[in-house]
């Protein structure tokens, strides 16, 4: 397996060539395509994905350990493929319709400025997650974890507080329409 320490991958298109199979320490890949890319099995640790494209991508048994998705787009994810040991990132600017997060553990993941349209949270731990101005439309939420997780500055929120653990999380008074929706009531702010 190749490793790579400190490399910086600049507008490069792995769909053309693809990215070598290896282990990937404190990188940077910056607008690199990797649309439909079978990134199964790599190794990325400590690395930086910066406006990318990376919908639609095979992630499954790949390590991802402290990796920053900055202004990508990530729309069909399977992050639930992912090696779940270690398994830690962050989401600024980046657009992840249709991702799965399905039985994940992401204590204090950072979503920001993110849209997550339709998004799959079912069973997944969000313990301390910080959601700071995200679109949540549509997004599931199903036997979640949200304990002291922050969503006051999201948009389009559904949750069944019935069907999740939401102890002391943070939820702003805009948000109660989308906690109350099933009981079908008429609620003016």
């Amino acid at each position: 397996m190749n490793y790579y320490q400190d490399v910086e991958f600049i507008t490069l298109d792995f769909t053309q060539k693809e990215l070598p199979k290896g282990e990937y320490e404190n990188c940077i890949f910056s607008n690199c395509n990797f649309s439909g890319c079978d990134l199964s099995h790599y190794r990325f640790m400590d690395c930086e994905f910066i406006d990318c494209d990376l919908s639609m991508i095979k992630l499954r048994s790949t390590l991802l350990q402290d990796i920053r998705f900055k202004d990508s787009k990530m729309l069909g994810v399977r992050f639930d493929h992912c090696d779940d040991f270690g398994l830690r990132f962050s989401f600024e600017g980046c657009q992840l319709n249709h991702a799965s997060f399905y039985q994940l553990k992401c204590k204090s993941t950072l979503f920001k400025n993110t849209i997550l349209k339709e998004v799959d949270f079912t069973e997944t731990d969000l313990t301390k997650a910080l959601f700071d101005n995200c679109d949540l439309f549509g997004a599931t939420f199903e036997s979640t974890i949200l304990e002291q997780t922050d969503l006051r500055k999201t948009q389009n929120l559904e949750i069944d507080p019935d069907k999740n653990r939401m102890r002391k999380a943070r939820i702003s008074v805009s948000a109660l329409p989308g906690l109350l929706k099933k009981y079908n009531l008429d609620i003016e702010l």
